[in-house]
């Protein structure tokens, strides 16, 4: 599993097809990241499991972008 502490503020975030989806907020609690704000000003949230990799400077999830776009949260799971 990924060290939540690799997660960096603005790091995009890239699907499995390694096109870029969103960008990091920051991290939520330990296993949820908040990602920026979408072209609507919505917040989404993600957990940590999705991610594979977080280097070379992006956080790389375990989906497509569509998928993850579907399966994210747009509510805080910590509230």
């Amino acid at each position: 599993m990924i060290n939540s502490s690799q997660i960096k503020a603005d790091m995009p975030v890239v699907c499995s097809e390694n096109g870029q989806f969103a960008v990091v907020d920051h991290m939520e609690g330990s296993d949820t990241i908040k990602l920026k704000k979408d072209d609507e000003g919505q917040h989404h949230f993600i957990p940590l499991l999705w991610v594979t990799s977080a280097d070379n400077g992006k956080v790389k999830v375990d989906r497509p972008g569509d998928q993850a776009m579907k399966d994210w949260s747009q509510e805080s799971p910590i509230n």
